[in-house]
């Protein structure tokens, strides 16, 4: 992972060059929180703004604004000696999981009502895309989760934007499945399913499909959790009796 920094580290240094001031900000964001989110940089990790700047070759300034941003959306915290990456908070993630379970089945009962052939068409080469040989850049081009799209579907802003916020805050546990080839195909049979399901608009079917999906890789993620806490030690959690447990 280091030798993968040290190149966005060149990268970003060429970047710098080209790019405006005010785009500099937004770029050193992008370059901490796919490190972040990629676990390049482990939770619970300490960082420093002088830190950053050298790794990836970007003034302090849009560094700071960076880890401003970066803390905002909780994957950055402040410490007594300046910043860490945010620990694991197991609390925090079975809460999301029991919300997203509550969104999500709102909006995949709409979906059976709204959605288009074409757009279920859509859906599906997306759902596809899954099986193509894993890549760290594919997997953040990939955009918008499929659980993302099928919210669209609900033709529900409020839906989507619940759902669209649940997912950005298990990317950095999801990262830990998405290199496996076998999670991979059981996520891409199971989406599928729930495809076809909103496509015979089978409301109570479509519900009961994503439910048990989310269990599944809810159940999956917090496994791979324990099971990462060899590789990243006891700082990477948030622990009982500390805020978030």
């Amino acid at each position: 992972m280091r030798e993968a920094m040290e190149q966005l580290a060149q990268q970003s240094g060429e970047d710098e060059v080209t790019a405006s001031p005010q785009n500099l900000g937004r770029l050193a964001h992008s370059r901490i929180r796919a490190d972040i989110l990629s676990l390049g940089l482990a939770p619970g990790e300490v960082v420093s703004e002088r830190g950053l700047q050298g790794v990836y070759g970007i003034s302090r300034t849009p560094i700071r604004e960076a880890l401003a941003a970066l803390i905002r959306e909780g994957l950055v915290v402040r410490t007594a000696r300046g910043y860490a990456v945010a620990p694991f908070d197991l609390r925090e993630l079975r809460e999301i999981f029991e919300y997203r379970e509550i969104v999500e089945d709102a909006a995949v009962r709409l979906a059976c009502h709204h959605a288009m052939a074409q757009e279920l068409d859509a859906l599906q080469r997306t759902v596809d895309a899954g099986l193509e040989p894993f890549t760290p850049d594919g997997w953040f081009e990939a955009g918008l989760d499929v659980h993302v799209r099928i919210a669209e579907l609900s033709c529900n802003r409020f839906l989507r934007d619940a759902v669209r916020d649940t997912v950005n805050r298990t990317l950095r546990p999801r990262w830990l499945l998405a290199s496996s080839e076998e999670a991979r195909a059981v996520s891409h049979r199971e989406h599928s399913e729930i495809v076809e399901l909103i496509r015979a608009q089978d409301e109570e079917g479509a519900a009961r499909a994503i439910r048990l999906h989310g269990r599944d890789v809810r159940d999956r993620i917090l496994a791979a959790i324990s099971d990462s806490r060899r590789i990243f030690g006891a700082r990477a959690f948030t622990e009982p009796g500390q805020a978030g447990i």
